[in-house]
């Protein structure tokens, strides 16, 4: 069996090598290196893996076009698990160096020590993490980052978002919307209660905050995809940063909205935070739009500006061609989907 040699640059300039069997995908290519790529799904639907070949042949295994779309194929774009290279292939990543781990994600066990409704179809799920030998009793994460939560013994698993801060105490929050098909969403609708255990896995991906000096930020969330707009928030209010950033929230009507009162909060701790709420169907209580109408109106007054977009694909893709179509660099334009489960 023949192999080739893969160079992957991240985005702060750093390369890897690694080889990459015939019919074999990147991802597992690498973690035989024991180089973990941020990833998730593995399977090419939620677009965890997204990077750029440019350079070398390669074919691609089935994608989903919310995880991978027709413009991002025809720019070079690959899921790094459904990518088999035909020849040496030059690879180029949305992230940093730092984002990548040496070593397996690690694996704790939690407890539910919180789980109600927020509004809407949305719970505030509070996992406990228990002590552990190497860990110790703390929850250590970048804020933007997801953690894998598994159901034990049903083999249960879904990735989400953390919506607080790394904190000596081991407890993570999330904030979940039921979806009325989900299996995890049954579990934590009909199952699950305070004292419930769970497996934690994480914590994992390359949606994180970035330092960029004092520009400007804006943070563009879809539904729950607020959540790591929450922690990157609060991550700026502990830091005392004095960035101008504003937070576009956009949710279909009133009754769905939530998480008002973790918004409150971070007006009150970062003075520099401007907050404009979208109602697709408006009442007339909210500004009417979508979160990219937001978006654009802050590009008016911010063109020099950071952008962090999460949420379902069609809001990402809008919100990245609005914001290249303003003439924000790709570079400062950070997105993760939100895919429903």
């Amino acid at each position: 069996m023949s192999e080739h040699q893969i160079r992957l640059t991240t985005r702060d300039g750093q390369s890897l090598n690694f080889a990459c069997a015939d019919g074999e995908d990147l991802i597992s290519a690498a973690a035989r290196a024991d180089i973990h790529l941020p990833a998730l799904c593995k399977g090419g639907g939620c677009g965890a893996c997204h990077a750029t070949c440019t350079g070398g042949d390669f074919h691609l295994g089935e994608t989903s076009r919310d995880a991978l779309s027709d413009d991002a194929r025809q720019h070079g774009g690959v899921l790094l698990c459904r990518t088999y290279a035909d020849s040496d292939l030059e690879i180029t990543t949305p992230y940093d160096h730092g984002h990548i781990s040496f070593r397996p994600i690690p694996q704790r066990t939690g407890t539910v020590a919180g789980l109600e409704h927020i509004g809407g179809q949305t719970v505030r799920l509070v996992v406990q993490l228990d002590d552990d030998p190497e860990l110790g009793t703390g929850a250590e994460f970048d804020p933007g980052q997801f953690v894998e939560l598994t159901v034990p013994e049903s083999g249960l698993t879904r990735a989400y978002s953390l919506a607080n801060t790394a904190n000596w105490s081991g407890t993570l929050v999330f904030l979940i919307r039921l979806h009325p098909t989900g299996q995890f969403s049954r579990w934590l609708k009909d199952t699950a209660n305070v004292g419930s255990r769970l497996q934690v896995r994480g914590p994992q991906g390359a949606f994180v905050l970035q330092d960029n000096g004092t520009r400007p930020r804006a943070f563009v969330a879809g539904g729950t995809g607020i959540a790591p707009m929450l922690a990157m928030l609060t991550r700026m209010a502990e830091f005392g940063e004095g960035n101008r950033c504003r937070l576009v929230f956009g949710v279909t009507r009133a009754s769905d909205l939530f998480a008002l009162d973790m918004i409150d909060t971070l007006r009150a701790d970062l003075p520099a935070l401007s907050v404009d709420i979208r109602l697709w169907e408006s009442d007339g209580s909210q500004s009417a739009g979508t979160p990219v109408d937001g978006l654009q109106h802050w590009l008016t007054e911010a063109l020099n500006s950071d952008i962090y977009l999460c949420g379902p694909p069609a809001m990402i893709e809008a919100g990245e061609r609005a914001a290249r179509d303003a003439g924000v660099p790709a570079t400062r334009i950070f997105s993760e989907r939100f895919l429903p489960t």
